[in-house]
């Protein structure tokens, strides 16, 4: 997949679309009340980002959405008016290759969908059609836990990209959310829910640990959510993410924070990076990214240029 090219012209007139339409005209899975079969990780052996001849050189980004309780607001925001931001941004800051997979997480324990997965695309009408192919479930185990720990599973043990594999760039892996993350999950319910084959349960911090070989992982979180300033779900994000836990005040800019923390770490300067925002989402990402800015890029004096960390 990812053979096709964004147009920010064709976007504006697909947001125009979007804007007038309800949530569940915009997301008809919603109607239907299950998973769309294109989004289904049974059976799912491998989602690829391969290079082509009109994509040399590309960078693999996962937007994993958290579709639990309200958060169905922040994949209705990016369908109808963001998606735009996001590779604008990405494109004018020199990541002329994006490739974005969108993914949605649940809760593994309550959901019956509790992941799903599109395909890594680049074009506008892909990109926006895997978006309205999500199924907002609304659910969630009132627990403030969900099954973020999911997203890493499959980037891990079912992704292949040319990004990594060619040149040993890492892609990038974004979970969004207002609450905490389960650290176990059993094996059974996996297997049932997600197609999960082994037999081990599994663990959030190996998870991670497998995602981070091939992926820059970071979570957001959504603080206007359900879990403003919690300190439990701040402690448990913090004490395993460390600073690429990132804290969002503003949800309406989260494809801002994205498209800006991946040109950092490509190399691109804070305020160059959002040269094109105005000065209240400037301050909305620059707080979200006030404590790992610095410390996401090193530079090498020169002799082989950015160093992603």
């Amino acid at each position: 997949m990812g053979y096709s090219t964004w147009s920010k012209d064709a976007y504006d007139g697909v947001s125009k679309i979007r804007s007038m339409r309800s949530m569940d005209d915009n997301f008809t899975q919603n109607k239907e009340g299950i998973i769309h079969p294109d989004l289904s990780p049974l059976n799912v052996d491998v989602r690829e980002s391969r290079d082509s001849a009109l994509h040399p050189d590309t960078v693999p980004v996962i937007v994993a959405l958290d579709v639990t309780g309200s958060m169905g607001i922040i994949p209705e925001n990016l369908i109808k008016n963001k998606l735009g931001a996001l590779m604008n941004t990405l494109i004018s800051n020199g990541i002329l290759d994006p490739q974005i997979m969108f993914m949605a997480i649940g809760d593994h324990v309550s959901d019956d969908y509790p992941l799903q997965v599109g395909q890594f695309e680049s074009g506008t009408a892909e990109l926006d059609d895997c978006l309205s192919k999500i199924f907002i479930e609304r659910g969630g185990g009132g627990q403030n836990k969900e099954s973020y720990p999911l997203a890493w599973y499959f980037a891990a043990r079912h992704t292949s990209t040319d990004s990594f594999e060619k040149r040993q760039k890492k892609g990038f892996l974004f979970t969004i959310g207002d609450e905490g993350f389960h650290e176990e999950m059993a094996n059974d319910t996996l297997n049932a829910k997600v197609g999960f084959r082994g037999g081990e349960d599994l663990t959030a911090s190996s998870l991670l640990g497998e995602a981070r070989r091939a992926y820059e992982v970071f979570h957001i979180h959504a603080n206007e959510g359900s879990y403003h300033n919690d300190y439990s779900v701040f402690s448990q994000w913090k004490t395993l993410l460390g600073e690429r836990f990132l804290i969002l005040q503003d949800q309406n800019n989260i494809a801002e924070l994205i498209a800006t923390t991946v040109s950092l770490v490509k190399g691109v300067h804070l305020d160059a990076a959002m040269n094109g925002f105005d000065s209240k989402t400037k301050k909305s990402v620059a707080n979200a990214l006030v404590a790992v800015k610095d410390s996401l890029v090193v530079r090498d004096h020169g002799r082989t240029g950015i160093i992603a960390l």
